[in-house]
Formats: structure tokens, sequence, C-alpha cells
């Protein structure tokens, strides 16, 4: 029956038409079993790879023989025939930051770097996400295309500043004054195209519309405790609703003339705002619907963008259930949207499974990408100060993996000196939050997963606003030096095992008196039966444990603070 499709819905699907209710149950058996394709004769892995805190990086592991039986003790079985969700890569993002980074950088160095992010032989990510106007990583922030007040045709729109570069004159250190934000998506292609793949969809954000179509008529408004007024990024006005839509079409058109096809768009960055330390602007789920469905959604459709997947909200995972029944349900938007997009900022530890879970079985065609993570509030004192034994505070991040394999790192609700919320919050492995965050959301509904700055100075900046972060790849912009640091190596193992296209199947994790954040796992296979399975141990100690496939299991040691992929090419019989 065509009809069942579990293809995204679109306007063109008929299904768009019926009540979502209805749709749901009728396409549930997206995500259900499908029938037993029959016994799996597996000899051995085919591969396993290991970046651990030991030093390993994507090593090559001893492959595996499995044997006819039941395992038991600590057992992750896979069950190849319970298809779930298609996925479509790991990746990380363009900023001005990235790119101001890298040109301090001469043109065969960052050449080196550049190729290690999204060659075949480096990690070749498949999904990126850049930036729509200035953010907090900009350089000097308070940008956009369109810099004239009441410009409502849009006739002085421009993305010039995305390539203007960055004069030696104004920037002492800027090896190559030409770099800038869209030459480095345009570099990044280039190595696609050059190794014939096209696989690097970008997801692109605003985090704030021109100034002059706000309410507070400016990029953002910081606190002033003094006369009682909250920091705010400040709302849409009427008039300017329709304007903005058409700003972010014409984003649209003026990247693809550049040769840059955008893959994805969310009407904004962050919708619940920042309190106003940076660009931003408010919707609430409801203003965002109404958006969507009267402006957004039909001037994309009207400028021949309907191609263009839309994602909603665009912020942390907490509210995401509440935003998609707010949208989603509206069968007037609905048909406008690919899925949603969420951040991980409300926990450092929680991955909200069970939020993913219900969002997925009540709106299975619509898909849920992470389209922001990283380590914030970089080299912020915490409250009270941190008993470092380690010494990390003296060593720091840069150029020291130690400090990304250990619990070192806190973030902004924990130093938060307001109102600290060390529960939710509390201090965490760096490697261990990417990991278990990436592995448990593609267990649990996840289609997609992407990094915040692929590229930062030593001090995890430049920002603006002053809002410093880690990110995969550091550089020492007075030396040079180039740090790939561990979080580097572990998205490069995922991002180069998970490829787009692959489907999630189901798991189950039997722990054996295990803590129940000591061993993570999830998997997927491929068209031609290559089955990945992606682990992360977060304990001190070794860790041997059984992979049932089907009536057969490998018996597998994984080391100490690692995170391991396990490849088997399922053969039947």
């Amino acid at each position: 029956m065509a009809l069942l499709s579990c293809a995204p819905m679109s306007i063109e699907n008929p299904l768009y038409r019926w009540p979502l209710p209805v749709i749901a149950l009728l396409t549930a058996s997206c995500a259900e079993e499908r029938p037993d394709p029959g016994h799996y004769g597996l000899k051995a892995s085919t591969e396993i790879i290991v970046t651990s805190e030991a030093g390993d990086r994507l090593a090559a592991g001893t492959n595996v023989p499995f044997a006819d039986g039941k395992a038991s003790g600590t057992v992750i079985e896979i069950y190849p025939e319970r298809r779930k969700q298609t996925l479509v890569g790991i990746g990380s993002s363009f900023t001005e930051s990235s790119a101001f980074v890298l040109a301090h950088l001469e043109p065969d160095a960052r050449a080196a770097v550049m190729q290690r992010i999204y060659g075949k032989d480096g990690a070749n990510f498949s999904l990126a996400r850049t930036t729509i106007g200035s953010t907090d990583f900009s350089v000097e922030g308070k940008y956009s295309y369109a810099p004239v007040a009441g410009d409502a045709e849009l006739q002085q729109f421009s993305i010039g500043v995305d390539s203007d570069g960055f004069p030696r004159s104004r920037y002492p250190g800027i090896a190559d004054e030409s770099f800038d934000l869209l030459p480095m998506i345009k570099e990044a292609l280039a190595i696609k195209h050059a190794q014939q793949d096209k696989d690097l969809r970008i997801v692109s954000s605003a985090w704030t519309a021109p100034p002059w179509m706000k309410d507070i008529e400016d990029y953002f408004q910081r606190a002033n405790w003094e006369i009682g007024m909250d920091g705010t990024g400040g709302v849409l006005k009427d008039e300017y609703e329709r304007t903005y839509a058409d700003y972010l079409v014409r984003y649209l058109d003026a990247y693809a003339a550049e040769g840059v096809d955008i893959w994805g768009l969310t009407p904004v960055n962050e919708p619940h705002g920042n309190s106003g330390n940076w660009e931003s602007m408010h919707f609430t789920p409801e203003t965002q619907n109404e958006f969507i469905k009267n402006h957004l959604g039909p001037a994309l459709h009207a400028g021949g963008h309907e191609d263009v997947r839309l994602l909603i909200y665009d912020q942390n995972r907490n509210d995401l259930e509440h935003w998609t029944d707010v949208i989603l349900a509206d069968p007037e938007t609905a048909p406008y949207v690919y899925g949603t997009a969420v951040h991980w900022y409300a926990s450092t530890y929680k991955v909200y499974e069970d939020t993913l879970e219900r969002v997925r079985a009540k709106f299975p065609q619509f898909e849920i990408i992470h389209t922001e993570g990283t380590i914030d509030d970089l080299g912020k004192p915490a409250p009270g100060g941190i008993t470092d034994p380690e010494g990390f505070t003296e060593t720091g991040w840069f150029d020291n993996d130690a400090f990304w394999w250990n619990q070192t790192a806190t973030d902004w609700a924990y130093t938060a000196t307001w109102a600290p919320n060390v529960e939710d919050h509390p201090m965490y492995t760096p490697v261990h939050r990417y990991a278990r965050n990436i592995i448990v959301s593609l267990d649990h509904g996840m289609a997609g997963w992407i990094d915040w700055n692929v590229v930062l100075d030593r001090n995890g900046g430049p920002n603006h606003a002053g809002n410093f972060c880690g990110a995969p790849i550091m550089i020492d912009t007075d030396s040079g030096q180039v740090y790939y640091t561990p979080v580097f190596y572990v998205l490069a193992q995922l991002s180069r095992t998970i490829r787009p296209g692959d489907t999630a199947v189901q798991t189950e994790r039997r722990l054996d008196g295990l803590d129940d954040d000591a061993l993570h796992a999830s998997a997927a296979v491929n068209d031609d039966g290559l089955l990945t399975v992606q682990l992360l141990n977060t304990t001190r100690e070794s860790l041997r444990f059984s992979l049932q496939i089907g009536p057969q299991y490998a018996e597998v040691e994984m080391p100490a603070n690692a995170v391991q992929t396990v490849r088997v090419q399922l053969t039947q019989h």
C-alpha cells in the first residue's frame, strides 16, 4: 500500500491531508519489526575500531569470532530485523569564528586541516550546520544581510559579509586575508566533490532577524537590573513577518548562486532566547507555528525551495515535546515541516531518550536532528571553586587529552551564580557527554547529530560575547599549533562508520549489575548488510560483554574509558 510510505511528510504526500492521529496510526509500522529474514550465519566481526583514554585513536582492534548459543552475563543484543529511522549522518558546524581561526594558517596548512575534517581519510563529516548572519561565534558580531532599516523589499540584501575576508591591517596574524565563512564552506564542498562524495548536508540557522524587523530594534538587549529590565532578543514586528520569511528565502537563493545548496533550515536558533547575552530572537511554539503556516512555508514553496527541509524549534530537548505537540499536530503547518532540531544544553548527562521516543511515536513521519552541542562556558570559574587534584586548572584543555577524558568540565548552569543547577548539570567528562549523547540519541529515534564550531582558537573563541567553548579542533593562532582533541577522534570514528542512508536497528542492554551509565550502545545497518555497533565504556576498567546477533554471539573486550565500533557483515542461510 503505497500510501503508507515511511518517507518524511511533505505537501506532495497525500497523507498530509489526513488527521495527524490517523497518520500516526497508519505509519506506526515504520518503527516496528519487519519480517525475520532468517538466521544469520556469522563467522567473525569484520572490523573493530577503538578510541580511548589510553591513547588509541581510531585504532584497529582484533576481530572476534561468533559462536552459536544464547549469551549470559553482560549482553548487548542487536535485532537487525527491527528497523527504525534512516540516518542522515554526523558532523560539525561552519561559523565565522572557525573561518577566522583557520585564516591564521597558511593555505597549505589550512587545507590539511580541512582534509582531516571532510576527507574520506579524515572525519568525513556528512552533516553540517552554518549560520545566517551573526552569532556569538562571530568575530565582532552584530551584522545581517539586510543592514538598511525599513528595506522591506530587501533591495540592499547581500551576503558579501560572509566572503569579504579578514584584512591583516585590522587583524594582525592573519595568513590568508581572503578566507571567510563562505570560502570555508566552498572548500569543504570542493573536498567532497573531488572524492565524488555528495554527502554534505548543510542546515542553516539564523540567530536573529535584522534588528529593524524586531520590536527592540537591536540584535540583543542585555539585562539592566537597576531599572528592572530583563535581557531579551526581542520578537518580530507583525509588519515584518513576511519580510523575514523573504529574507530567509533570499539567503537560500544567494547561497545557491554561489554553488552552495542548503539542505535544511530552521526559522531561528534558540527561540527561547539567551537572556539577551548575544544575538537572538524569540518565538513561542504558537507564534512559530503561525509564522511557518502563514509566511515561511508558503514563501519557501513560492520561491522554489520546497525541497529544503524545514526544522522547527532548534533548542533544548526538555521542551521538544511541547513544541512538536503544537506545530506538528497542526494539519495546516505540518506539510511544510521535515522535522525538529534540538540542542543538548538542558543537562550535562541526560539525553532525554524518553522524550525522543514519545515524540517519534506521536509523529513518526517527522525526523529529529541534533543541531548544536558543545563544551560551553570553557574556562569560567565555578561557584566556590573546583577541587582539581589532576591540575587541569593549570594545564588547561589545550594539547591536554586528560582534560577531555576526565570529569573536568562544567557548563552554564553549574557556573551560574544566579541559580546553579548542579543536579541536572554536574561536572562531566567531555568525551562521555559527546559519545553518550550521540549513541543514546541514535538508539532512540534521532536521525542525525551536529556538533557546534568545528574549529576554535586555544581559548575557545573568538566570541564577541565572551561565551568561550570547546571545539573538536583547537588552534594556537600565534604559533600555528593544531590540536586535534579526543572529541575530534570520537566524532571522526562515529562519522566514518555512521553514513547517510544507514538504518538504525533495535538494541537491548543487559548489564548484569553494572551501573546503568557504564556501557551504552546503538546499531545501524546499511544496504549491503554491514551492521555497525557503536559502544561507550564510561568506566575506568575494561569491560567484557557478549554481542548477541540472532542465534549467535561473540565475546568482546572493550578498553577502559573508550569508544568502540564493532562491524559485522550480516549473511543469511
